[in-house]
């Protein structure tokens, strides 16, 4: 199966430092500070990084299991959101929270919605993440 990539080099102390990340694939580098990941400065950080895997990773997972049970999706539009937070010992991810919007031809609200559940706790990157809290918020439309 495929091995993925990504680096990051950090220069500096925690607050006037500054760093890169680079996927391997060549799709995305950029840079992250201090700023960026716990204020609100220009670049990058982890959180969003993984913020962007999640939301990817769900999408996919839903339109795997809507084609598997005889739906074909117009589209499926994920945002997830990567709460970090103060916790004992310094800072955490305390919760994500995906918020999916789809349009699926010939679905009912129930399917649809079991469909996403099982999307969320199927997802590769659910299921990396299982130690912290993933709500989910599913709407059709």
């Amino acid at each position: 199966m495929a091995v993925r990539t990504a680096e990051a080099e950090w220069k500096g102390n925690l607050r006037e430092g500054q760093g890169t990340v680079k996927l391997g694939s060549g799709a995305y580098e950029g840079n992250y500070s201090f700023a960026s990941r716990f204020e609100t400065g220009k670049g990058t950080n982890p959180e969003e990084l993984i913020a962007a895997a999640h939301a990817g990773c769900f999408s996919m997972a839903l339109s795997a299991g809507l084609s598997k049970a005889g739906f074909t999706p117009t589209r499926v539009h994920t945002t997830a959101k990567v709460h970090l937070e103060p916790v004992e010992g310094g800072f955490g991810i305390t919760k994500i929270e995906l918020l999916t919007e789809a349009q699926i031809p010939g679905i009912d609200n129930a399917t649809f919605q079991q469909q996403a559940e099982a999307a969320k706790k199927g997802c590769p990157v659910s299921k990396a993440l299982a130690a912290t809290p993933i709500t989910l918020e599913a709407k059709l439309v």
